[in-house]
């Protein structure tokens, strides 16, 4: 089914090829760059722009990347959908000087061996034309494959401002491809991270804050309206052995979701995610968490030596009849944790 619906759109795709150039605002245009990274946010429900402290903050928010005291590298392979969809993830960053940050992160979804039978259709008559009793005959020795895939990369800069105070930015280039079809786009996210007080961690990063525009080879222009994401966490100190994160983000959209958000007001639109994490000393992480699409999640993860394994849990549906598959989502941060690479002033 989920082959069929490609082809479908692919057909449309091929229709509006012949329409005049138009720019429309899309508001499922950069849908495949809100799925989630880390199997540690996605543990605690994507609750994660005001706990982001590691190498995945380029994608929740890039102020957390300065953070960072040590250069870490983290991957992420995740197959949903009955294994359909392939979802990727890598990205790096080192920290430079005493209050800087860069890195470079890559996501890629993908739908690959999608049957093309555009060319394998029979002309029962002969004429040129495929009439509507054709659709359903087929050469199958002219049947393709092509395939359907989303790549963003992100460049990540972040500065320490003061101690208490992070910024950040991101550069993003978008490209996707459907067939013979391509878009490209360019955006800005721009983020902030806070501690007001000792262990009380306040978070914000407006994705696509200049409006992304995605430019498809067909003439048709979508445009990314901007999403603010603002979140909290506080760190509760001393607790069984260990220490307990709660955790709660908002997402605030202004693309009239009226059907598809937790709740809306006029043409915004808010969703939420609450996450937890208890650690046990520095060594062992249970997680538990609720996203936007309301969806409970859990997770765990571990702490090896200069290595961090993280597992994420998510069920689609609790409907047994034609219910899609559970979400399972591993990754793995490393870190070069010696003093020759610690960050200086540190």
């Amino acid at each position: 089914m989920f082959k069929k619906s490609a082809f479908l759109l692919t057909t449309l795709l091929v229709l509006s090829s012949t329409l005049q150039a138009q720019t429309v605002i899309a508001k499922y245009a950069g849908e495949f760059m809100a799925l989630g990274v880390g199997g540690r946010a996605l543990g605690m429900g994507g609750a994660f722009v005001a706990v982001a402290n590691d190498v995945t903050s380029g994608y929740y928010n890039p102020a957390g990347l300065a953070n960072l005291n040590y250069p870490q590298l983290a991957l992420m392979h995740s197959e949903q959908f009955g294994n359909l969809v392939n979802y990727d993830y890598g990205a790096v960053a080192i920290p430079f000087q005493n209050d800087m940050s860069f890195g470079l992160s890559i996501m890629r979804l993908g739908v690959d061996g999608i049957p093309d039978t555009r060319d394998a259709r029979i002309d029962t008559n002969g004429d040129g034309v495929i009439n509507e009793s054709d659709e359903l005959r087929l050469n199958y020795g002219l049947i393709t494959e092509f395939s359907n895939q989303d790549w963003a990369f992100y460049l990540t800069f972040a500065k320490r401002q003061t101690e208490d105070f992070y910024w950040g930015i991101n550069a993003k280039i978008i490209r996707r491809d459907l067939a013979e079809f391509s878009a490209t786009g360019i955006g800005f996210d721009v983020g902030a991270y806070y501690t007001p007080i000792e262990n009380l961690f306040v978070g914000a990063n407006l994705q696509d804050a200049t409006t992304t525009l995605v430019a498809w080879s067909t003439g048709r222009n979508e445009l990314v309206s901007p999403t603010l994401k603002v979140g909290a966490a506080y760190k509760v100190v001393e607790f069984l052995g260990g220490y307990i994160m709660p955790a709660l983000d908002l997402d605030i959209r202004f693309e009239n979701r009226q059907f598809a958000s937790n709740f809306n007001v006029g043409p915004v639109s808010f969703d939420m995610h609450a996450g937890l994490e208890y650690t046990f000393k520095e060594l062992i992480y249970v997680r538990g968490g609720y996203n936007d699409v309301k969806q409970f999640t859990i997770g765990a993860g571990v702490k090896l030596p200069k290595l961090n394994i993280d597992y994420s849990f998510a069920r689609f549906s609790e409907s047994e009849v034609e219910r899609l598959d559970d979400s399972h989502r591993i990754s793995i941060m490393l870190t070069l944790e010696e003093p020759r690479f610690l960050r200086s002033g540190s």
